[in-house]
């Protein structure tokens, strides 16, 4: 009889292990299933925009807005736009969030404008050097005197940008290029 009681418990010390192993298991499995859904890409709040989504005139950042003493109108549409002028580039100091209210990415391929519709795509030539890069406007500025458009760095790069440079803008209809 002794051997059976004792038979008996280590029965149930084994079931009672048994049990932790499969509730460590259990819990294992579940944040790590938790943790994975937080980088699928597929989160509801998504503030990233796409290239290839239309203007949303209505918005607050394609309203009349006031810098500096001065009131800015924002275009209805880029079609056809195509300009002249003096761009630059603008890093991180300039805030983390853009005009749209998405994060700005300083090695990206995005511009700030002060007319243009928001979100727009455009082709940006540096005139010194035939370099260009297609980028999306998503933002407002610059607001220097003389400057057309603000890049950024990543985009700045791509065209040999380096401080202010004469460049050319054009409005792209179609997908931005990979290139």
């Amino acid at each position: 009889m002794i051997c059976v009681c004792n038979f008996g418990i280590k029965d149930a010390m084994q079931q009672s292990v048994y049990r932790k192993h499969i509730s460590v298991m259990l819990l294992t499995t579940g944040l790590i299933s938790g943790c994975a859904s937080m980088f699928s890409g597929t989160s509801q709040r998504s503030t990233e925009v796409r290239g290839d989504q239309a203007p949303k005139l209505t918005a607050p950042y394609n309203k009349p807005y006031k810098v500096q003493g001065v009131t800015y109108y924002p275009l209805r549409s880029a079609a056809g736009y195509r300009e002249v002028g003096h761009a630059s580039w603008y890093g991180s100091e300039s805030g983390n969030r853009t005009a749209m209210g998405t994060r700005f990415v300083p090695h990206g391929l995005t511009a700030a404008h002060k007319t243009l519709p928001l979100p727009s795509k455009v082709r940006v030539t540096n005139l010194h050097n035939g370099r260009h890069v297609d980028v999306l406007v998503n933002d407002r500025g610059p607001f220097k005197k003389g400057r057309i458009i603000d890049l950024s760095h990543g985009a700045a790069k791509k065209i040999g940008l380096h401080g202010v440079a004469k460049v050319k803008v054009e409005h792209l209809d179609d997908k931005i290029s990979q290139k």
